[in-house]
């Protein structure tokens, strides 16, 4: 399939001039419904903020939705012990030290939820600590959850840039299908993911790792149903010698591609579980060379992306016990995305702050995930884990896009190097940042201050009133 190139010179027009209505003001905008959103949402809210989430997809959820990133990954140090009530559909509050998990808060409330629904798995020592979850329950718990904290709740929602002046947003601009609109706002969260609003209003970010500027590969995740557990688990019992952990399978894989039927593009094909034992979540996808921020890149990274999930499935079905009848229910709505623009703050988290386990006075947020980079130019993946029982702090500066007022950042965009970047990325800690900053930005506008000028122990007061971890 062509896919268009870029121009070797790029052409401009002058758009015309025109009006927005406003369909909204509030004290706090979220942009992105996505973990560091929702997070972010429900912060702001529960300080008191009239608090406004927009969304550019029809539901909430963002990357473990709209790109099926299953399961949630661990928020535990690596000898952690959920805590579960007596018929474990529960986690429960306990004292957090070493071997505890580490974020609790919206994050924890939220995964209650999850339980509650009959959408997820507890995390224990069978799911690694991660939360295997039904990404159809996901959704709709997440809506109940941002609407229950009281939020208001935009979708079909595309975000084009900041409204005001340079580097002090007083709202978002939206596209839609009737033209332009905007929501005002006394402070404002860019959980978009990509940074967009706060590179639109002026702020420096970085792209990729220092060097060639290079970012994470995008992988489409898939869900597969009538998959046979009994039949895979005794060609894994078989064949031990060629099942290690989670990177088995080599001698099928040798033998489809010495017969042309498969290309690997990464070295591993990761299966997770679901909540529905004839499921599979698949993570086998890799495409290279392109920024999801950059519509040629991301276009071509679709394209490929389902090519291979189609000769990846075609594959398991023809050489893998346990994969004859099955298919391919669900492909992620568009492609995972790892890595675009980190934003600059204040502070800049550094893979020495992560893998030292680094603590700061100005703390919001704390982290157990390891440095887990995907190799940006093909196969291979750099995982390097904490000390045992231990976690790394996220100061509140990496939230403050620097020179840039009534506006901060969560999620993967936040302040960070492309290696701790590749520890911060996840569900959980995005989840963690989205809190605190829109509990920043809720006392911003209840003292009238900028989100700079918060004491920081107001924020880590609040965090703590809502159940966070500080």
């Amino acid at each position: 399939m062509p896919i268009l190139q870029s121009p070797s010179e790029v052409e401009t027009v002058q758009l015309p001039a025109r009006e927005a209505p406003v369909l909204a003001s509030c004290d706090v905008l979220v942009v992105g419904g996505g973990p560091s959103g929702m997070g972010a949402a429900m912060g702001a809210a529960w300080a008191g903020a009239d608090t406004i989430l927009t969304e550019r997809f029809g539901f909430l959820g963002g990357n473990p939705t709209a790109s099926l990133v299953n399961p949630l990954m661990s928020w535990h140090t690596s000898n952690g012990k959920p805590l579960l009530n007596e018929d474990k559909t529960r986690l429960l509050p306990q004292d957090h030290g070493p071997g505890d998990p580490v974020v609790a808060g919206a994050m924890l409330h939220f995964v209650n939820l999850l339980l509650e629904a009959g959408g997820a798995i507890p995390p224990s020592i069978t799911t690694g600590y991660t939360v295997p979850f039904d990404p159809e329950t996901y959704k709709a718990v997440a809506l109940e959850a941002v609407d229950a904290a009281g939020a208001r709740v935009l979708l079909h929602a595309f975000a084009t840039g900041p409204l005001g002046p340079r580097c002090k947003p007083e709202g978002v601009v939206y596209e839609g299908k009737a033209g332009p609109y905007v929501i005002k706002a006394r402070a404002i969260v860019d959980g978009s993911g990509d940074g967009d609003i706060a590179a639109k209003a002026g702020a420096d970010y970085h792209v990729g790792r220092e060097g060639d500027g290079l970012v994470q590969p995008m992988t489409l995740m898939f869900r597969i149903g009538d998959f046979d557990r009994d039949a895979f688990a005794d060609y894994v019992r078989d064949h031990p010698d060629q099942w290690r952990g989670v990177h088995g399978l080599w001698d099928l894989v040798r033998q489809a591609t010495e017969a042309g039927d498969l290309t690997m593009p990464r070295e591993d094909i990761l299966f997770f579980a679901t909540p529905h034992p004839r499921e599979l979540s698949v993570n086998c996808t890799r495409v290279t060379g392109g920024l999801a921020t950059n519509v040629l890149d991301i276009s071509r990274a679709e394209i490929e992306a389902r090519r291979q999930m189609r000769e990846i499935m075609a594959f398991l079905v023809k050489y893998v016990p346990g994969f004859k009848d099955a298919y391919v229910i669900q492909a992620g709505v568009n492609i995972g995305v790892r890595e675009t623009r980190r934003i600059v703050g204040d502070y800049t988290l550094t893979a020495e702050d992560v893998l030292g386990a680094a603590k700061f006075p100005d703390a919001i947020a704390r982290a157990s995930y390891p440095v887990d980079i995907h190799n940006p130019t093909g196969k291979g993946t750099v995982l390097k884990r904490l000390p045992p029982g231990e976690w790394y702090e996220v100061p509140y500066r990496c939230l403050l896009p620097k020179g840039v007022d009534n506006l901060l950042v969560a999620g993967r965009s936040i302040s960070g190097t492309h290696e701790a970047h590749s520890s911060y990325r996840v569900t959980p800690t995005a989840v963690a940042t989205g809190q605190a900053a829109g509990v920043a930005a809720a006392l911003a506008v209840r003292t009238g201050r900028t989100p700079r000028d918060v004491p920081v122990e107001e924020v880590r007061a609040e965090l703590r009133r809502q159940g966070a971890i500080i």
